[in-house]
């Protein structure tokens, strides 16, 4: 709606424009009184043509000669921009959804975030600063076409149903979270998408006491409870204030700066290979925070002896360009072994 405005208020004042102009010069060129040439010019840039109202000069004859070209092509132009803004009005919801589908059609390996409430548009926007490509899911249509209009793929439907899932993309997905309002609704969720994909990642939002178990037992991967975080986030920052800070700092280390996990490839040349051999921090400046094994076991700050073995992932900390780096070299010595 912005944007229609924005257009229709650009067409009255290059009307206007032309208006003001035509009338001051044949005000100024030929005398004619302010309704007069104000009339001219109205005739002049509708190309009704009734003739000249007074004799004109040769210098006003000049004038209009401009004011039929640039009034009569302002004229032109207001008429399609109208007529383009009447259509877009009458099937611009029609041809955005056919857009947006074919969209999501084309995704792979992307995530489905379903539920855009509080907790939906947090997970949101650390989704859309990983640039990583999801897709939307809510019942509301206000919520729906505000993640639109935040430039999000987006769906209005019951994500709890399969057609909805489906068509999403949950045979292509990478992931999904359940962050809808009831525990009830992200169990849904989970049955569904497990059923559809056992394969997928799934993160769900427990509100109520003893709901995680059961999301665990439906499937979910990972379940967090943003009540019961919260308060011990509170207590911890009573206890250990200096312990929270620096949680804190390392969620808003800085837009080039961040934590990413890198899986050891089995092709890798990185496989059974120490910190020390790997040379990550000196090369590369990475810091290695931890290493999550194969087998699910998580070892904090590993020495320079510890060694990374195929299946692990590194949770390594540093500039994202040179994240990107250590996967582009994990990439290729995956290929070299081609």
């Amino acid at each position: 709606m912005n944007r229609l405005t924005r257009r229709f208020l650009l067409i009255l004042l290059a009307i206007a424009a032309n208006l003001v102009i035509g009338t001051v010069g044949f005000t100024w060129i030929d005398h004619y009184s302010p309704f007069d040439a104000f009339y001219m010019t109205l005739t002049t840039m509708t190309t009704v043509g009734y003739g000249e109202i007074h004799p004109l000069s040769r210098a006003g004859r000049i004038f209009n000669s401009f004011l039929i070209f640039f009034g009569v092509t302002t004229i032109f132009i207001a008429i399609g921009a109208m007529t383009q803004t009447i259509i877009e009005m009458e099937f611009g919801d029609a041809i955005g959804k056919r857009r947006n589908k074919h969209m999501i059609d084309k995704l792979k390996d992307h995530f489905i975030l379903c539920g855009f409430g509080r907790v939906g548009r947090g997970a949101a926007a650390e989704l859309q600063h990983a640039a990583v490509p999801f897709v939307v899911v809510d019942s509301d249509p206000e919520r729906i076409e505000r993640a639109m209009t935040e430039g999000m793929l987006a769906v209005n439907a019951d994500a709890t149903r399969d057609e909805t899932l489906r068509l999403a993309g949950i045979d292509r997905a990478r992931g999904l979270v359940a962050a809808l309002a009831t525990d009830a609704d992200n169990l849904f969720v989970l049955l569904s998408a497990k059923g559809l994909n056992p394969r997928i990642y799934a993160a769900a939002r427990a509100a109520e006491e003893g709901a995680e178990e059961k999301m665990r037992r439906a499937g979910a991967d990972a379940v967090f409870a943003p009540y019961a975080l919260t308060g011990h986030r509170l207590a911890q920052a009573l206890l250990r204030p200096h312990v929270v800070q620096f949680l804190d700092f390392t969620q808003d280390i800085g837009e080039d700066i961040s934590i990413e996990q890198v899986r050891v490839s089995e092709s890798s040349e990185m496989a059974s290979k120490t910190i020390r051999e790997l040379q990550i921090g000196r090369d590369l400046g990475v810091i290695v925070l931890a290493i999550r094994t194969a087998g699910g076991e998580m070892r904090f700050n590993p020495t320079g002896d510890t060694r990374a073995h195929a299946g692990d992932h590194l949770i390594v900390m540093g500039r994202q360009e040179n994240l990107r780096l250590l996967e582009a070299l994990v990439a290729e010595a995956r290929r070299s072994t081609r």
